[in-house]
């Protein structure tokens, strides 16, 4: 910003630049709150192998985690949950032996299968009562 070399008028503030480029700056650097999102990790994986769908950006801890098989989240196809305040896993229908689910929402499948190849839905409870919900896909491939 460069200063001016005209004389200010009656009723001219010399600080009013200022407090743009200050307001301007304080809007350009706020914290942005990101979305949770779910990483397969490997996202192709092969049969006998383990995956991870692990859990990023969680800005607070949910009061419950609810991991199910496919896109909709119904008891039927609920395969665990998470309780966070008591920290205590609880299987669903869904559950086959081999899925464990972290603190931090995670979920650990173990010597997938092709059956295991799809969609899987997080559903978390928050601690304000939102219920949110992020989608996640991985295939197994035969060895």
């Amino acid at each position: 910003m460069e200063l001016s070399s005209t004389p200010l008028h009656k009723g001219q503030l010399p600080w009013r630049g200022l407090l743009l480029t200050a307001s301007l700056l304080i809007y350009w650097s706020s914290p942005t709150t990101a979305n949770v999102t779910v990483e397969p990790v490997p996202p192709h994986v092969a049969e006998g192998a383990n995956v991870l769908l692990l859990v990023h950006n969680l800005s607070e801890t949910p009061q419950v985690f609810y991991w199910h098989k496919g896109e909709n989240p119904d008891n039927s196809n609920e395969i665990a949950r998470f309780i966070t305040s008591d920290n205590v896993n609880t299987a669903g229908p869904a559950y086959s032996g081999r899925e464990t689910i972290y603190p931090n929402g995670s979920l650990l499948f173990q010597n997938v299968t092709q059956k295991d190849t799809g969609a899987y839905m997080l559903r978390m409870l928050m601690q304000s009562y939102d219920d949110k919900k992020v989608s996640v896909q991985f295939h197994v491939h035969r060895k």
